[in-house]
């Protein structure tokens, strides 16, 4: 008897605790237009400053990962930062242009993306390549605004 009653007191208890809410039209639209935002500021900063400028906007806790275009299977953010060390001095310039993006916030924390990116990389020799993505992934919002948290990348053939 005594397990029914605390049972109850413990149903009681969790039913009149206030249930989070669920994200307003404007609030929905303020984290779309936030992360729009962190996307031209992202591709501003690569173009600008070349591939380590994708760092600023990298979530870096142990949480992250990503599966970009040939791997099999996702890679910690050490391994992201270390493929885009590796590879920066081999690009004189990159630009990337976002061909669509769908953005769906699931709280005030975290939204889902997708978005088909188009590259034009050109190397040090003067090779210009230019590549059609796709990319799903999440955004959260951490301290220093929204960053990438984890994902996938594919090239479009």
């Amino acid at each position: 008897m005594l397990r029914v009653i605390l049972f109850i007191i413990a149903c009681l208890a969790f039913a009149s605790c206030e249930q989070p809410s669920t994200l307003t039209g404007a609030e929905k639209q303020a984290i779309i237009d936030a992360i729009t935002q962190t996307m031209d500021h992202y591709f501003d900063d690569v173009r600008t400053h070349g591939l380590t400028a994708e760092f600023r906007y990298l979530d870096s806790s142990e949480n992250f990962f990503w599966v970009p275009p040939g791997y099999a299977s996702a890679i910690s953010y050490d391994s992201v930062a270390f493929v885009l060390k590796q590879n920066a001095p081999l690009f004189r310039s990159v630009e990337n242009a976002l061909d669509t993006i769908r953005i769906i916030p699931l709280s005030r924390e975290l939204a889902s993306y997708t978005a088909r990116p188009q590259s034009t990389m050109t190397d040090t020799r003067g090779k210009t390549l230019i590549v059609s993505l796709v990319e799903t992934g999440l955004f959260i919002k951490r301290a220093g605004g929204w960053k990438l948290h984890s994902g996938q990348t594919a090239i479009i053939k």
